[in-house]
């Protein structure tokens, strides 16, 4: 029973509503009709909306129609009570449940809470308990709210789709994805290793008029020649040794949606003529058939290579540049962004910690060693680094000593002797001795210095071919 009767309370001056509970739903749960109606005068005084159930069954019903923020449920002991409260819990996940109950259950709204009750009353309780808790709960809905719509303010404005930035350049750039969306033109996308160049062709996939069809990406560095054409086109069986079964290439699979073509610098040019035809003509033939196949798909490339030098160098098609450049995109390297950085490695760090189960932080050391720090792998050498560093540190605050030794300690006589008179360091300069530091650190594994850099094997090779050839 209630200590105050539901007659006295409509004799009481009104309390001043609580802000902000004028827009939430309270469900009261209870077979005293008295307590009901008591407990729902002293709600809506308050400001909120409420609804009634004279037991768990009709509150499940209620739940179906009724958006409910908040419950306050008659907790009958033993395992009934903690059956309803998982009921509504999975009716309504995020709802505050408040259970009432009896002095002699008070261990049983104890487990209720550890359950899923935000709290709990013990009968007989007076109004202005009532009052206050509903007070609390109404506060605590509020917080959370604010909570997620500041999450989510905060999403909005770190980037776009999967990329992550606040730099003008990458404002620029996210103009320019939603523009390309709404189209169906090819794209071709610029940018060093790890930059982000497939996040970037998600982003205009997922952003347009293609967006509930396929997204394939394919990787045109890590293919030989003849997978990359039977991988695009299909081929037929006994089109060559092993073809034992008939294949459907990509570009028809992705029938109405999108394939992407990473590292297109590097496909072969008998390969590129057949891409030109296929994108001109939207049809194409598989390895080993005489008959074509029409396709409905849109085009999306990218290279980290300087694709007007290789078509003067005659080492790819100016025709197919043309038609691939219809639009074009360049991914700003992150040290055109450093002001990035702490946006970046907050992103990383939360997703790390996430899976890890942890709260992962940053000193203000280790923050400065990254934003001092020219990253030649681009985001994914940020996003590796902090792995590591994650996976290195003592605590949950990441310091100096946990970065990997080539962002803090590279030995600065390395960099320095070759320095021109002026004191400026090329780039090309920086990347190559962060590449040749790496290397000696892993004792010339290339694959481990590869996943370390957060660049690419076939980036890597080709780094390290350049090298042997200026020696």
């Amino acid at each position: 029973m209630l200590a105050t009767s539901s007659a006295s309370v409509l004799n009481h001056s009104r309390p001043p509503q609580i802000e902000g509970a004028n827009f939430l739903n309270l469900l009261i749960v209870d077979d005293d009709r008295n307590i009901r109606d008591a407990c729902r005068e002293v709600a809506q005084s308050l400001g909120f909306s409420t609804q009634v159930a004279e037991s768990p069954e009709q509150a499940y019903r209620v739940l179906d129609s009724f958006s409910t923020d908040a419950v306050l449920l008659d907790f009958r002991p033993g395992a009934g009570g903690l059956e309803a409260l998982h009921t509504i819990k999975k009716h309504r996940a995020d709802a505050v449940v408040v259970v009432v109950t009896g002095h002699g259950t008070v261990q049983s709204a104890v487990q209720a809470m550890k359950d899923g009750a935000y709290d709990y009353v013990t009968k007989p309780f007076s109004m202005e308990e009532l009052r206050l808790l509903l007070e609390r709960v109404a506060g605590h809905l509020r917080l959370k709210t604010e909570n997620r719509v500041l999450r989510e303010t905060i999403k909005s404005r770190q980037g776009y789709g999967n990329l992550i930035g606040r730099a003008p350049e990458m404002e620029k750039l996210y103009r320019i994805i939603a523009k390309a969306g709404q189209s169906s033109h090819p794209v071709l996308i610029l940018g060093e290793s790890g930059t982000g160049k497939e996040l970037a062709a998600k982003s205009i996939h997922f952003a347009g008029i293609f967006r509930n069809k396929p997204f394939i990406p394919v990787d045109c560095g890590s293919l030989v020649p003849t997978l990359i054409e039977s991988e695009l086109f299909g081929h037929v069986r006994g089109a060559f040794t092993g073809a034992t079964n008939a294949k459907d290439g990509l570009l028809s699979i992705a029938d109405g949606g999108t394939v992407f073509l990473d590292e297109i610098g590097e496909l072969p040019t008998d390969l590129q003529a057949k891409l030109l035809r296929a994108i001109q003509e939207k049809e194409i033939r598989p390895v080993g058939s005489v008959r074509r196949v029409p396709i409905n798909v849109r085009i999306l490339a990218a290279t980290n290579r300087d694709l007007e030098r290789l078509v003067t160098e005659g080492t790819f098609r100016r025709d197919l540049f043309f038609r691939l450049n219809v639009l074009t995109l360049r991914i700003p390297p992150l040290r055109e962004r450093r002001q990035d950085i702490p946006l970046l490695a907050a992103h990383f760090l939360e997703r790390i910690g996430r899976d890890a189960g942890l709260e992962k932080t940053i000193s203000d050391e280790a923050l400065k060693g990254l934003l001092a720090y020219d990253w030649p792998g681009n985001v994914r050498e940020l996003e590796n680094s902090l792995e590591r560093a994650c996976a290195l540190s003592s605590g949950n605050e990441i310091q100096m000593r946990d970065l990997p030794t080539h962002i803090y300690g590279a030995p600065v006589e390395k960099i320095t002797s070759s320095q021109p008179s002026n004191g400026i360091v090329p780039i090309a300069e920086l990347e190559k001795q962060t590449i040749l530091n790496a290397l000696a650190q892993v004792n010339g594994d290339k694959m481990l210095a590869a996943r370390l850099l957060g660049i690419g094997k076939t980036t890597l090779y080709r780094k390290l071919k350049e090298y042997e050839s200026q020696n």
